[in-house]
């Protein structure tokens, strides 16, 4: 159900083309607002552009590399050539990793550091001196329960969370007072094409039952899903959210709480 609450908005999502990211892209279309898509992948990124599109949505899909700072900075100046404004980010884009400290190479915690780190850095660093210089705007960064337990195996993963959840609170902090309000969201494990991936290529022939072990880590019972995550990201960049900056939501079927 619609109610115009982001009517006129504009709005930045980054790791658009799929999960996640897409799903927030077409909440936020439905609200009213015109979309900006910044992904990498120029096939996903067009089909997203084009599926929401058709639902009526006021999407634009820019390729760009968001942990490359000249990427970054073509694709916000395009933004602003075309809209002249900003009034919300949503910093999603990021790529999981498995293995402990001992099984982190070098080379996969630098892809880490520049996918789920410097891009959130850079993108925030451009759009936030377009926001004080109109006035204001909203930051919703995407962490991860990863941010706040230990989980085995994710060593990589979860430090490039932790930082995302301490950078979220820095900019809430330093830019209170220009009118912008931080946060983020912290889910736990959610149904993406990503699990789907990733058991396929791991648990061959042993898909389902992974799946299902994977769904009942969340003492609700199940994964979340992409639309439940959208519905939080348009409620903490709505002015029904006016009053909230500097948090980090949990959205995790009761991982962190009741665990």
């Amino acid at each position: 159900m619609a109610s115009g609450s982001l009517q006129n908005k504009i709005s930045v999502v980054t790791g658009a083309g799929s999960g996640i990211g897409k799903s927030i892209a077409e909440r936020f279309s439905r609200e009213g607002s015109t979309v900006y898509l910044l992904e990498i992948n120029e096939e996903t990124g067009t089909k997203a552009e084009q599926e929401i599109s058709r639902k009526g949505g006021d999407i634009h899909f820019i390729q760009c590399d968001v942990s490359d700072e000249s990427s970054v900075n073509q694709a916000v100046n395009h933004v602003a050539d075309k809209s002249g404004v900003i009034d919300i980010l949503v910093n999603n884009a990021g790529v999981s990793h498995i293995g402990t400290i001992e099984q982190t190479t070098p080379s996969e915690l630098d892809r880490l550091y520049r996918i789920n780190i410097k891009s959130v850095y850079l993108v925030t660093r451009e759009i936030v001196r377009m926001m004080i210089a109109n006035g204001g705007g909203v930051i919703l960064n995407l962490a991860s329960i990863a941010s706040k337990l230990g989980l085995a195996d994710r060593f990589a993963y979860s430090m490039s969370k932790g930082a995302v959840l301490s950078m979220t609170m820095s900019v809430a902090k330093d830019y209170i007072d220009k009118n912008i309000r931080c946060n983020c969201i912290c889910p736990a494990r959610v149904h993406t094409p990503f699990v789907d991936d990733y058991l396929r290529n791991n648990y061959a022939g042993q898909e389902q039952e992974m799946f299902e072990r994977l769904s009942k880590y969340q003492p609700i019972g199940r994964m979340g899903i992409p639309e439940e995550i959208a519905n939080l990201a348009l409620f903490l960049c709505s002015s029904e959210s006016s009053f909230i900056t500097g948090v980090a939501y949990d959205i995790d079927g009761g991982v962190i709480n009741l665990r």
